[in-house]
């Protein structure tokens, strides 16, 4: 788990760029952290997902896509992913990380934060979660952004794109807060084409 300025002095393919963007404008940002792709990438390893995965959708041909039967089967995958458990170790990793970060429902310097909001760096999709300690809600929240890249139209558009269903592991941005929402004014002073802001400062530059 890495903070944004941590993720600053990593390479953008492991955090991704925006985490970057966001790193550099740390007097605007209120805190955050970065779950690095290699932290979902052990889920799936520890649970043995890339091979359960791969034969549920070995029936798949990219070249004739039976779209009826591709949806049950994703329907399948989430289910999977969904129902599959981080090592206890890794949790801990992730409780602490939160604590450490202030986002674990108690804040730091006394400013209580329960809400925090999870996406990938560079997309707008985003999940929520009401936090108390030790942040059970935001690890719920962490799965549920896993399982949504097994949705159907999210599969569909591997097919399209890379003629298979393979996943690679990405980074996770989490926020204070709720999802913030486009400040063209914000966006222009600090030279990106988006920036999102919430009651707690910019949580987004894409």
């Amino acid at each position: 788990m890495l903070t944004f300025a941590e993720a600053a002095r990593q390479p953008q393919s492991r955090v991704g760029a925006e985490s970057h963007r966001l790193a550099a404008q740390e007097s605007e940002v209120p805190g955050g952290m970065v779950v690095p792709a290699a932290f979902e990438e052990g889920f799936y390893r520890g649970t043995n997902l890339p091979e359960q995965i791969r034969r549920l959708f070995s029936v798949i041909n990219p070249a004739r896509i039976d779209e009826d039967h591709l949806e049950a089967l994703c329907g399948r995958a989430q289910e999977l992913v969904r129902t599959s458990y981080l090592l206890d170790d890794a949790v801990q990793v992730f409780y602490r990380a939160l604590a450490n970060a202030g986002l674990a429902g108690s804040g730091l310097a006394g400013v209580a934060i329960r809400d925090v909001h999870l996406r990938r760096p560079g997309e707008l999709h985003t999940e929520s979660a009401h936090v108390m300690p030790p942040g059970t809600a935001a690890l719920h929240a962490l799965k549920r952004l896993w399982t949504s890249d097994w949705t159907f139209e999210a599969v569909l558009t591997r097919l399209d794109d890379t003629g298979g269903v393979g996943l690679d592991a990405r980074p996770t941005l989490i926020l204070p807060g709720p999802p913030g929402v486009p400040d063209s004014a914000k966006a222009a002073a600090l030279g990106v084409p988006v920036a999102l802001v919430n009651g707690f400062g910019v949580v987004g530059l894409l």
